[in-house]
């Protein structure tokens, strides 16, 4: 297969590429960086220009594999490449659902009304922008020449992040001599993590395949309780869990899912607990292979220890905070 990946440098992007080269593809990536994995081809392309992809909309393409979040680059992609282009793999999000509430909802689901502009700058309003994505694939390539890939949280060794991580790290580094390790009191909070590496290999086999449909490429939620289990066990740590009720977490000032002093993958609301608890019955009957939550904590445990010494990650608790916190959890 002759695949384009339009991006490549970047975490999902550079896994894609990885991938395909592996499987043995001709792979070419558009990238403003120039750290694509070995094997591939890189063309040099900023696509907030009009015309960056000119260079490989010259060529033949058996499939495009995009990962864009501007929907203006997705708007101007599918024009330059739809007459060239056998099928386009467009990475979209949980994000683009009207409603985060339902556990176990699937893809029918109620959408965002999409962003009208090409561009967008508040957070908030990146699943209207992926919608706006979305609509511009089904109208180019119609849905027999596209696959739309719904990911939800990403995780694995290289999540930037460090929501990952996190936990396998705190168990296997306690802040404090007892091994406590402060976890918010959370029972019915669904997680569901999909891993990098899971999910590039099967937009590439999905693109080599043909395959089209819309799709929630997620991982299979377990209670949230579990997932700290699964990281205390690759941490080989017996540490013990200390649980905080999650009021007292936020009048003490701890954020929930990610970003300094935070507990990665809390959700306070729970009209949120839908996000990583969405069905992907219909990703796994088309393909989509799941690795062991296990394996994907422990190789982002050896990830996060092989970094270089002083490699810091946005998500997640000091040890000065997480020491204060549990003195002020046990005097309370």
């Amino acid at each position: 297969m002759k695949l384009l990946v339009l991006g490549g440098t970047a975490w999902l992007g550079g896994e894609v590429a990885r991938a395909a080269v592996a499987a043995g593809h001709d792979v070419t990536c558009v990238a403003r960086g120039s750290s694509i994995p070995g094997g591939a081809r890189l063309v040099t392309g900023d696509r907030d220009q009009d015309d960056a992809l000119r260079e490989v909309a010259a060529e033949r393409w058996d499939a495009v594999v995009d990962v864009a979040r501007q929907p203006g680059h997705v708007r101007r992609a599918v024009r330059d490449l739809e007459a060239s282009a056998d099928r386009y793999v467009f990475v979209s999000t949980g994000n683009v659902y009207a409603s985060q509430e339902e556990v176990g909802a699937d893809e029918d689901a109620a959408l965002l009304e999409p962003l009208v502009s090409d561009s967008y700058e508040d957070p908030e309003e990146y699943g209207a922008a992926k919608v706006a994505g979305e609509n511009a694939v089904a109208a180019a390539f119609g849905p027999g020449r596209s696959l739309i890939a719904r990911a939800g949280l990403i995780g694995g060794p290289g999540d930037p992040s460090g929501r990952t991580s996190y936990w396998p790290w705190r168990f296997a580094k306690p802040s404090n001599p007892e091994g406590w390790v402060l976890a918010p009191d959370a029972a019915g909070l669904p997680v569901g993590i999909i891993d990098v590496r899971d999910l590039a290999d099967w937009l590439v086999r999905s693109a080599a395949a043909g395959t089209a449909g819309v799709f929630n490429a997620m991982g299979t939620p377990v209670p949230f309780p579990a997932h700290l289990e699964s990281a205390q066990l690759v941490a080989g740590r017996p540490g013990r869990i200390v649980t905080a009720p999650e009021q007292w977490l936020r009048d003490h000032e701890v954020n929930e899912w990610a970003g300094p002093r935070s507990l990665p993958l809390w959700l306070v609301d729970h009209d949120w607990y839908g996000f990583n608890g969405r069905s992907n019955a219909r990703a796994l009957a088309a393909g989509l292979e799941l690795r062991p939550l296990a394996e994907t904590l422990a190789d982002s445990l050896s990830w996060r220890v092989a970094q270089a010494s002083g490699t810091s990650f946005p998500a997640g608790l000091s040890d000065d905070d997480e020491r204060e916190l549990l003195g002020l959890v046990h005097q309370d």
